[in-house]
């Protein structure tokens, strides 16, 4: 079954002569395990395929089936959103996104702490995440004392925290030089791979694609498959 299902979604900005089409009839399936990137210059929609994708932005009409259920059908049905992105869903962000006043460890444990899992179920988890990221050493230090591509292995820690069904990444390798960049999406495969998670990133760089299960392009609000 897969984990994210789109189906004719839509989204448009503004009205009359200032309508913006942003998404144009977007269809996708994204299944466990499976590896997607979303291509595309800048403004041609992938931030807002993203956002809808994520639920955080409410698309104009469409289907969204997350994990089984429909989430939206021309309108929100009335599922929980907040819990449900909590629970089964991880983000990434091109700018880490840490919390600054925070060590690593404690930006790991923090969404965690959001869904009720404290104690040594946290720490065990916590260690184990650290350690499959290779970024055990360095974790007790605040972000500002981290290096790029350090901030980025904690954030994808964070991310990883719940089991999530599916990750989204957007543009998580652009602050990175390229070799940085291509170890981040190598470590989005592993854990794909490892995990059975979806991870669907959003990406300007075709360089960064290489052995994605399904790769889209997307142009002028419309998605076309590349292979």
């Amino acid at each position: 079954m897969a984990v994210l299902q789109i189906e004719g979604l839509s989204k448009v900005f503004g009205s009359g002569r200032l309508e913006v089409r942003a998404l144009d009839d977007i269809n996708l399936s994204v299944s466990p395990g499976d590896l997607v990137a979303l291509l595309g210059p800048s403004g041609s929609g992938k931030t807002t395929m993203l956002l809808c994708a994520s639920l955080i932005l409410e698309p104009t009409g469409g289907r969204i089936i997350f994990d089984g259920d429909t989430i939206y059908a021309d309108r929100w049905t009335g599922v929980d959103i907040r819990r449900l992105r909590r629970e089964k869903m991880g983000f990434i962000f091109q700018s880490h996104n840490l919390i600054p006043f925070l060590t690593g460890r404690q930006n790991v444990l923090f969404p965690m702490d959001l869904v009720g899992i404290k104690g040594p179920a946290a720490h065990s988890r916590l260690t184990e995440l650290l350690e499959y990221m290779e970024i055990s050493e360095r974790a007790h230090a605040l972000p500002a004392l981290l290096s790029g591509g350090e901030q980025q292995r904690v954030a994808i820690a964070r991310a990883l925290a719940n089991n999530p069904r599916l990750i989204l990444a957007d543009e998580p390798t652009a602050s990175l030089d390229t070799a940085r960049g291509k170890k981040v999406m190598d470590l989005l495969k592993k854990i794909a791979r490892e995990n059975q998670t979806a991870v669907i990133t959003v990406t300007h760089d075709v360089r960064m694609v290489e052995g994605f299960d399904q790769v889209y392009h997307l142009k002028d609000g419309r998605l076309n498959h590349s292979h």
